[in-house]
Protein backbone atom coordinates (compact mmCIF):
# COMPACT_ATOMS: atom_id res chain seq x y z
CA UNK A 1 0.00 0.00 0.00
CA UNK A 2 2.80 2.43 0.94
CA UNK A 3 4.66 1.48 -2.23
CA UNK A 4 1.64 2.24 -4.46
CA UNK A 5 1.21 5.59 -2.69
CA UNK A 6 4.88 6.39 -3.26
CA UNK A 7 4.52 5.66 -7.00
CA UNK A 8 1.40 7.83 -7.24
CA UNK A 9 3.27 10.72 -5.57
CA UNK A 10 6.25 10.22 -7.86
CA UNK A 11 3.97 10.11 -10.91
CA UNK A 12 2.21 13.28 -9.78
CA UNK A 13 5.53 15.08 -9.25
CA UNK A 14 6.78 14.01 -12.69
CA UNK A 15 3.56 15.17 -14.35
CA UNK A 16 3.82 18.52 -12.62
CA UNK A 17 7.45 18.92 -13.66
CA UNK A 18 6.56 17.98 -17.22
CA UNK A 19 3.87 20.65 -17.21
CA UNK A 20 6.35 23.23 -15.93
CA UNK A 21 8.92 22.46 -18.58
CA UNK A 22 6.49 22.31 -21.49
CA UNK A 23 4.59 25.44 -20.49
CA UNK A 24 1.05 26.32 -21.35
CA UNK A 25 1.50 26.76 -25.07
CA UNK A 26 2.71 30.35 -24.79
CA UNK A 27 5.91 31.45 -26.43
CA UNK A 28 8.59 33.40 -24.60
CA UNK A 29 9.21 35.20 -27.88
CA UNK A 30 7.92 38.76 -27.86
CA UNK A 31 5.25 39.60 -30.47
CA UNK A 32 6.85 41.87 -33.06
CA UNK A 33 5.50 42.42 -36.55
CA UNK A 34 6.87 39.90 -39.04
CA UNK A 35 6.43 42.17 -42.05
CA UNK A 36 8.87 44.80 -40.74
CA UNK A 37 12.58 44.18 -41.17
CA UNK A 38 14.25 47.57 -40.72
CA UNK A 39 13.86 50.73 -38.66
CA UNK A 40 15.44 54.14 -39.18
CA UNK A 41 15.85 55.95 -35.87
CA UNK A 42 16.18 59.65 -36.56
CA UNK A 43 18.20 61.77 -34.16
CA UNK A 44 15.75 62.92 -31.53
CA UNK A 45 15.25 66.63 -30.95
CA UNK A 46 15.03 68.39 -27.60
CA UNK A 47 13.31 71.47 -26.23
CA UNK A 48 15.22 71.03 -23.00
CA UNK A 49 18.05 73.31 -21.84
CA UNK A 50 20.16 70.31 -20.86
CA UNK A 51 22.02 69.27 -23.97
CA UNK A 52 23.01 65.83 -25.14
CA UNK A 53 19.99 64.09 -23.59
CA UNK A 54 18.64 63.58 -27.11
CA UNK A 55 21.93 61.92 -28.12
CA UNK A 56 21.86 59.58 -25.12
CA UNK A 57 18.23 58.61 -25.70
CA UNK A 58 18.73 58.07 -29.45
CA UNK A 59 21.75 55.85 -28.76
CA UNK A 60 19.88 53.91 -26.06
CA UNK A 61 16.92 53.42 -28.38
CA UNK A 62 19.08 52.10 -31.23
CA UNK A 63 20.79 49.66 -28.85
CA UNK A 64 17.46 48.48 -27.41
CA UNK A 65 15.96 47.91 -30.86
CA UNK A 66 19.01 45.88 -31.86
CA UNK A 67 18.98 43.85 -28.61
CA UNK A 68 15.27 43.34 -27.97
CA UNK A 69 13.65 43.15 -31.41
CA UNK A 70 14.15 41.24 -34.65
CA UNK A 71 14.44 44.60 -36.47
CA UNK A 72 17.66 45.93 -37.97
CA UNK A 73 18.70 49.58 -37.96
CA UNK A 74 18.89 51.08 -41.46
CA UNK A 75 19.24 54.39 -43.27
CA UNK A 76 16.05 56.27 -44.02
CA UNK A 77 16.28 55.59 -47.77
CA UNK A 78 16.00 51.81 -47.33
CA UNK A 79 14.20 51.43 -43.98
CA UNK A 80 10.70 49.98 -43.76
CA UNK A 81 9.80 52.26 -40.85
CA UNK A 82 10.98 55.53 -39.32
CA UNK A 83 11.09 56.44 -35.64
CA UNK A 84 11.19 60.17 -34.80
CA UNK A 85 10.63 62.16 -31.64
CA UNK A 86 11.39 65.07 -29.38
CA UNK A 87 12.19 65.44 -25.68
CA UNK A 88 9.63 67.95 -24.47
CA UNK A 89 10.61 68.35 -20.84
CA UNK A 90 12.84 67.07 -18.04
CA UNK A 91 11.91 67.81 -14.44
CA UNK A 92 13.68 67.10 -11.18
CA UNK A 93 12.14 67.08 -7.71
CA UNK A 94 13.79 66.47 -4.36
CA UNK A 95 12.18 63.41 -2.79
CA UNK A 96 13.79 63.76 0.62
CA UNK A 97 16.57 65.64 2.41
CA UNK A 98 19.36 64.52 4.72
CA UNK A 99 18.41 65.43 8.28
CA UNK A 100 21.73 67.03 9.31
CA UNK A 101 22.93 68.61 6.06
CA UNK A 102 19.62 69.30 4.25
CA UNK A 103 21.24 67.89 1.08
CA UNK A 104 18.94 65.94 -1.25
CA UNK A 105 18.68 62.29 -0.26
CA UNK A 106 16.97 61.26 -3.49
CA UNK A 107 15.93 63.14 -6.60
CA UNK A 108 12.97 62.14 -8.72
CA UNK A 109 13.02 62.83 -12.43
CA UNK A 110 10.43 62.81 -15.14
CA UNK A 111 11.20 62.90 -18.85
CA UNK A 112 8.41 63.74 -21.31
CA UNK A 113 8.86 62.58 -24.89
CA UNK A 114 6.72 62.90 -27.99
CA UNK A 115 7.36 60.27 -30.66
CA UNK A 116 6.04 58.59 -33.76
CA UNK A 117 6.86 55.28 -35.42
CA UNK A 118 5.66 55.25 -39.01
CA UNK A 119 5.70 52.72 -41.85
CA UNK A 120 7.40 54.42 -44.82
CA UNK A 121 5.95 51.98 -47.32
CA UNK A 122 2.29 52.67 -46.53
CA UNK A 123 2.37 55.90 -44.53
CA UNK A 124 0.58 54.13 -41.66
CA UNK A 125 1.41 55.41 -38.18
CA UNK A 126 2.27 52.33 -36.15
CA UNK A 127 2.71 54.06 -32.78
CA UNK A 128 2.20 57.69 -31.84
CA UNK A 129 2.61 59.05 -28.33
CA UNK A 130 2.10 62.81 -27.94
CA UNK A 131 3.22 62.68 -24.27
CA UNK A 132 5.17 59.61 -23.20
CA UNK A 133 6.26 60.14 -19.57
CA UNK A 134 9.04 58.18 -17.90
CA UNK A 135 9.69 58.67 -14.19
CA UNK A 136 12.76 57.54 -12.30
CA UNK A 137 15.01 58.62 -9.44
CA UNK A 138 18.65 58.79 -8.51
CA UNK A 139 20.53 59.10 -5.24
CA UNK A 140 23.22 61.80 -5.05
CA UNK A 141 24.44 60.63 -1.62
CA UNK A 142 25.83 57.41 -3.13
CA UNK A 143 27.63 59.28 -5.88
CA UNK A 144 24.99 59.29 -8.60
CA UNK A 145 24.93 62.49 -10.62
CA UNK A 146 22.32 63.76 -13.04
CA UNK A 147 24.44 62.30 -15.85
CA UNK A 148 24.63 58.78 -14.42
CA UNK A 149 21.14 58.81 -12.91
CA UNK A 150 19.18 60.29 -15.79
CA UNK A 151 21.25 60.62 -18.94
CA UNK A 152 22.49 57.06 -18.79
CA UNK A 153 20.41 54.74 -16.61
CA UNK A 154 16.98 56.36 -16.78
CA UNK A 155 17.08 57.01 -20.52
CA UNK A 156 18.04 53.38 -21.13
CA UNK A 157 14.97 52.32 -19.14
CA UNK A 158 12.90 54.77 -21.14
CA UNK A 159 14.23 53.28 -24.39
CA UNK A 160 13.25 49.84 -23.11
CA UNK A 161 9.70 51.07 -22.47
CA UNK A 162 9.53 52.64 -25.93
CA UNK A 163 10.56 49.35 -27.54
CA UNK A 164 7.77 47.62 -25.60
CA UNK A 165 5.30 49.90 -27.39
CA UNK A 166 6.68 48.59 -30.70
CA UNK A 167 5.30 45.13 -29.94
CA UNK A 168 2.23 44.11 -31.90
CA UNK A 169 -1.13 43.73 -30.25
CA UNK A 170 -2.35 40.23 -29.57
Amino acid sequence: MARARKYRCLTLVLLMMGGLTTGCGYSAKRPFSADIDTVCVEMLHSREFRRELEFHLTEALVKRIEMDTPYKIADRQVADTVFSGEILEVRQNVLGNQFQTDDPRAIGTSVVLRYRWQDQRTGEILVEKPQFVHMDSYIPTVGESFTTGVAIRSLDRMAERIVETMETDW
